[in-house]
């Protein structure tokens, strides 16, 4: 059986160098069911978490988990509205975001962990439906954002490497520091 559209791997000339770091933790897979089963074990680790470890910071400067979470809400939504226009086939270059100034001015200090975790669940579905609509054409076309080509393919993968990626960072450093103190 050939392989989907979006069961291969973007090729580097469909995203920028810096997102490597998250399409390559993901391997060969259909990106759309890793989409589907990934977010349960994101819900689930990070809701192991009480309310008070949620502002946590594994070091001064260092986002809380908090924060950690609605990052990751943010770049879910703004990469899933990159894939829709490029998917659409829309031409028009798309700026970059600074994702420092996403997280300060984005109150998450004011918000519930459960809450900001009920709303990556939402922003996820969404990103499903969307993905399990586009036809497989749709897959291949690529725009311009941040300067960089980015293909809707590759936009899917940096969605899941970058979700993997935060949760590692839970793993690696926030735990650790958190049982120290």
């Amino acid at each position: 059986m050939p392989a989907t559209t979006h069961s291969l791997r973007p090729g580097t000339d469909e995203f920028a160098q810096y997102y490597g770091r998250y399409i390559n933790l993901i391997g060969d897979t259909d990106i759309v069911e890793l989409l589907a089963t990934q977010i349960h074990e994101t819900l689930e680790t990070f809701g192991a978490l009480e309310e008070e470890q949620s502002n946590f910071r594994y070091a001064p400067g260092k986002w809380t988990i908090k924060e950690m979470v609605g990052h990751m809400v943010d770049t879910e939504r703004i990469m899933a509205y990159r894939a829709l226009r490029f998917a659409r086939n829309d031409q028009t270059p798309l700026p970059g975001f600074e994702q420092d100034d996403y997280v300060k001015f984005g109150g998450f200090e004011h918000c519930r962990l459960a809450d900001l975790l009920a709303e990556f669940k939402v922003i996820r579905d969404a990103s499903l439906r969307m993905f399990n609509g586009l036809e497989a054409e749709a897959w291949t076309r690529s725009g311009v954002a941040s300067g960089n080509k980015m293909s809707v393919r590759a936009l899917a993968y940096i969605i899941a490497g970058h979700e993997q990626h935060h949760r590692n960072i839970l793993r690696e450093k926030y735990l650790p520091a958190m049982s120290k103190t």
